[in-house]
């Protein structure tokens, strides 16, 4: 087995050489591509030292410095790497390269999807295209001329703006672009194909105006109207909010099928998977119409954190992307309902993020040690990231934390910089210490509050006092001290008793706790209040509080902020599928089905509502348990989901028939009723006799999510009309690409002992290819990661299936591989007997022969 050397933060030194002009030529041939690059090069050191350029998978054709060509005796070629020996501290270098792009499956470089070419060059993709120095802090100015066959490619499209174009021999044409602005390598983009073009123009705030060009697959142009709605949103809220304007001529977004990513900011042209481009009412979701707002919102934000602003290294990255997640988080609350989306995103943070805090690749934000950048493509970048800027962002204050934004861009417009600039920004523009607060960027793990509380009556002082406890990760990382803010509101006791929305508010306070305990006394407290601690989840922590039954009802009823109210119940719902896990005769007292029933009968937002009756996950619960019993696991999740429906089956099918329409809107309120509506519709199905009903939405339904939600009832609950949905479904959506990508995970979804066969011969299926990121991710994905009673099964088979479907996938896409081997890599939250067959398999992957660099540094990790 190859060992990989990891590389480390505290090793970056500066670039020796810097590139500062870069002319592509860009011949298109499936199998036989030639790349021309011709670079304006200084040394920035003074001694005369070798020039290494990063580069793979490509085969070296020339290499010349001031026109004067090279002997192959003047450089050395090594599988990664070219080293030139140049004798001038400024020279020009121009190296040709020939690529097969038909033949790179692992689609990072330039590559083929369908009948368009495409790149994906972050993280470190371009050596794949050019020998280079593949590192984010060398930044240079790109023309690109990009030549193909114009019958086949009559659309040829790279970074920046286009300043020539022109027929040549053999029917031929080439066009050439320019981009302006220093970018990084991992910046580049070139797409060729024969798309259908959606056009539409936008004005600036300063009155420029940019023309705006999405380019989709042929017959997909329909679909593609909601993707330029939602840039033109993003355009004006960037403006609106951080007064950001765009800076180029055009924005162009081309949507393809085969893509590792959701999407890539390439300068003022974005690749996009099409998953989060294409949309119509029939075949997308509510869901779908969210994401895709939300990631062509945080695509575009990247044009300034991200592009105009870029990361000295890839150690740095949540300095983009946690900070571009963030605003992109803002933009989809503004847009949407802020109080669902945050919960939401807390729902996404809890049942991944948690779980790699706790795991084996265990890393801090930004990262100390790397093997395959790839793999720090993380949740824990991304999601947590943005955590660690929502608090910063508390601290601070709207205004605080703007002007800490003006006074980065201010600085380092233009720049490649670190975390710590962007810290030392919001610091010296709001005057704040935040020294304390840096901590979150070096530190793994998910830190406890361990809260308590006291109350003197002849005083009327109420105290609470919060510790803060750091897990041991596997790094054996000393833990600091980390400054953590905490929204804290105190409700009256009388909340317990009070009917309805009464406010019983007595404080509403924000605490920063830096210490590693700390202790608040607030006076004239009448009576003893009920903390409510964490308001819109101010810190990415779990909470340790020995609340009542009544006292979290009362905070589901009276707390001011929504995001509590909805946790309450969920720290409830969670006490009793803990004491199913270990009783499964547990009763569950009667005042918590009155608490479901009160909300479901009262005129909070139904889209709210939907999120307070979803139960937490099987991944929230296996975080929070210690060496939990899977079976014992989603037994106790279908024994609650079963109570609640066969008790409140009245209410349940009641509000169900209300929100159901025959009449389709796509406005907040009618995609609030559809959410609830089809929670309902799970609950209700836990009984067979609902199986009518269904089949009834089923046949009847006039959108995707109503028609998706009656098949996904049917799986997950093993209706009698599973296969009988299913198999009408295939037949109506059969060549509907995104579509067949749910129906793929429905199946792997179905709550039924034979699923891993069933899923096993879905591998053969006409429509399934491992080569497609989209579809493997559905189907092998799905089951790993959404399945956890089969996937988890005693015997071990669903084990067996992941690491076989990730050794086929070791030699055909790393990236994939590696992000689907992450269920495995988590065992340490199951029981023993889950545990060891867990290992087995992951053992067996690590004895692979030419195990790729992305999967080697998981099992190393997971296994040592």
């Amino acid at each position: 087995m190859t060992e990989f050397a990891p590389r480390y933060l505290k090793d970056y030194s500066a670039p020796e050489y810097q590139i500062n002009t870069v002319n592509l030529e860009v011949a298109l041939n499936d199998s036989a591509t030639l790349v021309t690059n011709s670079m304006s090069i200084q040394r920035m050191v003074t001694t005369n030292v070798p020039l290494v350029l990063d580069g793979e998978h490509m085969v070296l054709k020339s290499v010349a410095i001031n026109g004067a060509e090279l002997s192959s005796d003047d450089y050395q070629v090594t599988d990664s790497a070219l080293t030139i020996f140049p004798n001038a501290e400024q020279f020009e270098l121009t190296i040709i390269t020939e690529l097969n792009p038909s033949a790179n499956t692992a689609l990072e470089g330039l590559y083929k999807s369908g009948e368009a070419y495409c790149t994906q060059c972050e993280a470190e993709g371009f050596r794949r295209i050019s020998y280079f120095l593949d590192r984010p802090d060398v930044m240079a100015i790109y023309t690109t001329k990009v030549i193909a066959d114009k019958s086949q490619y009559p659309y040829l499209l790279a970074n920046g703006n286009k300043i020539d174009a022109g027929e040549l021999d053999d029917d031929k044409h080439f066009v050439t672009w320019h981009d302006p602005f220093p970018k990084p390598c991992y910046l580049f983009a070139l797409v060729a194909g024969n798309f259908d073009l959606l056009t539409s123009n936008y004005t600036t705030r300063s009155g420029r105006q940019v023309a705006l060009e999405l380019f989709v697959d042929k017959g997909n142009l329909s679909r593609a109207e909601h993707a330029m709605t939602s840039l033109i949103k993003s355009m004006q809220w960037d403006e609106q909010v951080f007064d950001l304007e765009y800076d180029l001529d055009i924005y162009m977004i081309v949507a393809v099928d085969f893509f590792n990513m959701g999407a890539m900011e390439n300068k003022g042209l974005n690749v996009f998977n099409s998953k989060y481009v294409l949309a119509d009412d029939l075949s997308a979701t509510d869901e779908d119409f969210f994401n895709i707002e939300a990631v062509i919102a945080h695509e575009y934000f990247h044009n300034w954190t991200g592009n105009r602003v870029t990361c000295r290294d890839w150690f740095q990255l949540s300095l983009k992307e946690g900070l571009t997640v963030f605003r992109d988080q803002q933009f989809s609350g503004d847009m949407n309902s802020a109080a669902v989306t945050r919960i939401k995103n807390v729902r996404t943070l809890r049942s991944l993020q948690f779980a790699e805090d706790a795991g084996p690749m265990a890393h801090p934000i930004r990262p100390e040690k790397v093997v395959e950048m790839n793999n720090f493509y993380t949740m824990t970048v991304y999601e947590k990231g943005a955590e660690v800027i929502r608090m910063m962002h508390t601290i601070l204050g709207k205004e605080g934390f703007k002007a800490g934004i003006d006074l980065y861009f201010d600085r380092h417009d233009g720049q490649a910089v670190t975390c710590d600039d962007f810290v030392a920004a919001m610091s010296d523009a709001s005057n704040v210490d935040l020294s304390t607060f840096k901590n979150w960027y070096s530190q793994s793990g998910t830190p406890s509050l361990i809260v308590t509380d006291s109350f003197d009556q002849s005083n009327n002082q109420y105290q609470i006092s919060v510790k803060q406890v750091h897990p041991q990760a596997h790094d054996k990382q000393q833990k600091q001290n980390l400054h953590i803010p905490i929204n804290l509101e105190l409700l009256a006791t009388e909340a317990i008793n009070a009917e309805g929305s009464t406010k019983a508010n007595v404080v509403n306070e924000l605490l920063h706790l830096k210490e590693t305990e700390q202790t608040w006394t607030f006076s004239n407290i009448d009576k003893q209040p009920i903390p409510v601690l964490l308001g819109n989840f101010s810190a990415p922590v779990k909470l340790e509080f020995d609340y009542t039954d009544e006292q979290l009802l009362a905070i589901m009823v009276n707390a001011s902020d929504a995001f509590n109210r909805w946790d309450a119940g969920q720290k409830l719902f969670a006490r009793y599928i803990e004491m199913l896990v270990n009783d499964e005769a547990t009763e569950v007292p009667q005042q918590v089905y009155d608490a479901i029933a009160d909300i479901l009968n009262s005129g909070a937002d139904e889209a709210l509502k939907a999120e307070q009756l979803t139960l937490p996950s099987f991944d929230e619960m296996a975080d929070s348990l210690d060496k939990v019993n899977a079976d014992k696991l989603a037994n106790a999740l279908s024994r609650l989901k079963i109570n609640i429906a066969a008790k409140l089956t009245d209410v349940l099918f009641a509000t169900y028939q209300q929100c159901s329409s025959t009449e389709f809107a796509k406005d907040g309120k009618a995609i609030g009723k559809r959410a609830l509506k089809n929670v309902c519709l799970n609950y209700l199905a836990s009984a067979k006799e609902f199986d009518s009903v269904v089949i009834g939405q089923f046949n009847n339904s006039n959108n995707m999510t109503d028609q998706l939600a009656a098949i996904k009832a049917a799986a997950l609950n093993d209706l009698p009309c599973f296969e009988q949905v299913m198999a009408s479904f295939e037949q109506q959506w059969q060549d509907d690409t995104l579509v067949m990508d749910k129906w793929f995970s429905v199946n792997a979804l179905h709550n039924h002992p034979d699923v891993i066969n069933r899923v096993t011969k879905l591998l053969s299926h006409p429509k399934f290819s491992l080569d497609n990121p989209n579809r493997a991710r559905s189907l092998i994905g799905a089951f790993a990661f959404s399945n956890g009673k089969y996937f988890h099964q005693h015997d071990g088979q669903g084990y067996q299936f992941l690491a076989d479907q990730i050794a086929k996938l070791n030699t055909i896409n790393p990236q994939v591989a590696s992000r689907i081997l992450t269920p495995l890599i988590q065992y340490k939250s199951f029981a023993k007997e889950h545990q060891q067959q867990m290992l087995t398999q992951l053992q067996r992957l690590n004895d692979m022969p030419n195990l790729c660099r992305d999967l080697q540094e998981k099992l190393t990790a997971t296994l040592n």
